[in-house]
């Protein structure tokens, strides 16, 4: 069984996410990301390595060996939190300095080929992970555990845009919660709601409908649209 899933993300109206090139510049805009994130109630958030690595406090963790071989089986410092920060962090490069984001306990998403060095600086440090692959992330496989072994019925999807496109093209989105504010980037290179590693073509979802929820006019002109997703 897998958690509801919700993308949430804050865009301009060209659907660009990135807020100091958006003109007029506006200084609420994050704000407004952060009031709606709690009406959109989740037990988790998750994000992805770039947008995670700016929580972090460290650079880097000490280069020594483990002290021992770790499974690769999940691991949680803590359980039964209220909600939890979940940060895909594949190949282990996140060095936290730090257990917790906003209050909110992480928990890294990890592949098997992660070094036991790695594992055990995450231990030290009291951050929980869980491995979904063994050399490549499966996206199904991780709702799984996180429903499974941490009880998350209402997960949010908080970009970035590669992130949030890889569950919307492996079919795993329920909903999208968008608000458009009204500025504009204009400019190539900057990052999407949606976004992908490579330049695709052909389908790249399968999402065979989508069905408006609700349209809510904001404060300073913004809207709030939040549609269900049907995946074919």
């Amino acid at each position: 069984m897998k958690p509801h899933v919700i993308c949430h993300m804050v865009s301009s109206v060209d659907g660009r996410t990135w807020q100091s090139r958006q003109r007029p510049a506006r200084e609420k805009s994050g704000n407004l990301f952060e009031v709606l994130h709690d009406k959109l109630e989740g037990d988790a958030w998750l994000v992805g390595r770039v947008t995670g690595r700016e929580f972090a406090k460290r650079d880097a963790y000490p280069a020594k060996p483990a002290s021992q071989t770790y499974p690769r089986t999940s691991w949680f410092a803590i359980k039964g939190a209220k909600v939890w920060g979940i940060v895909i962090d594949a190949q282990g490069k996140i060095a936290w300095g730090r257990s917790d984001i906003g209050g909110d306990p992480i928990v890294v998403v990890l592949t098997e080929q992660v070094p036991d060095s790695h594992l055990e600086a995450l231990r030290g440090e009291g951050v929980s992970y869980v491995f979904a692959g063994k050399t490549k992330l499966d996206l199904a496989l991780l709702l799984e555990i996180l429903n499974k072994e941490l009880g998350i019925k209402r997960l949010l999807i908080e970009g970035g845009g590669k992130v949030n496109g890889s569950f919307l093209r492996a079919g795993l989105l329920d909903e999208l919660s968008l608000a458009i504010v009204p500025t504009v980037d204009g400019a190539r290179g900057g990052p999407y709601v949606f976004d992908s590693e490579t330049e695709m073509t052909g389908p790249t979802a399968p999402v065979a409908g989508m069905t408006l929820k609700s349209c809510e006019r904001l404060e300073d002109d913004a809207l709030w649209l939040r549609y269900e997703i049907k995946n074919g």
